[in-house]
C-alpha cells in the first residue's frame, strides 16, 4: 500500500500487533535533526504513535549513528512515545519483511510506503466499525 495525500485505511485483526516504523522521512522530518538541530515530527505521525496501544510492540528503524541515540530518544521521551526498540546503523537500502500468514488466511505481513516527508494519513481499524488509530 502507498500512502497520499488522502486517507488510507488499514484493516486489522483484534490481535496484537508488531509495528515497524522507519523514523527520519517517515515520522520525523528527514534530517532534520542535522539541519533544523532538532527532531520535528510530520503531521500526524505523533498522533499516530500515541494512538497505537500499550499491549503492541513498536520497534523504530533509523539509518541514523549510535552518537545521536541520546538526542533521538530525548526527543522521543519529551513527546510521550513509547517504543519497545530502536535499531541504530540501519543501512539505506530497501527494508524487507517476510513472515508467513496463518493457516486461517490471516495476512501476517503488511507493508505501507509513503512519500518522504509527507504527512501520516493512516486510519486503522479491527473491524468497520471501530476505529484504533487514525492519523488526519
Amino acid at each position: 500500500m502507498r500512502l497520499g495525500k488522502e486517507l488510507a485505511e488499514l484493516s486489522l485483526s483484534p490481535l496484537r500487533h508488531t509495528w515497524i516504523l522507519d523514523l527520519d522521512g517517515t515520522l520525523v522530518k528527514h534530517n532534520g535533526y542535522k539541519h533544523d538541530n532538532e527532531d520535528r515530527f510530520l503531521d500526524g505521525a505523533e498522533t499516530f504513535l500515541a494512538a497505537i496501544p500499550p499491549e503492541d510492540m513498536v520497534i523504530l528503524l533509523t539509518s541514523r549513528k549510535e552518537e545521536i541515540r541520546d538526542q533521538t530518544e530525548d526527543f522521543l521521551k519529551r513527546h510521550g512515545i513509547r517504543y519497545d526498540l530502536i535499531i541504530y546503523n540501519a543501512p539505506y537500502g530497501e527494508r524487507i519483511l517476510i513472515n508467513d500468514d496463518k493457516p486461517s488466511g490471516l495476512r501476517m505481513a503488511i507493508a505501507v510506503r509513503k512519500e518522504r516527508d509527507s504527512a501520516l494519513w493512516l486510519r486503522v481499524a479491527e473491524d468497520e466499525d471501530k476505529a484504533l488509530i487514525q492519523s488526519v
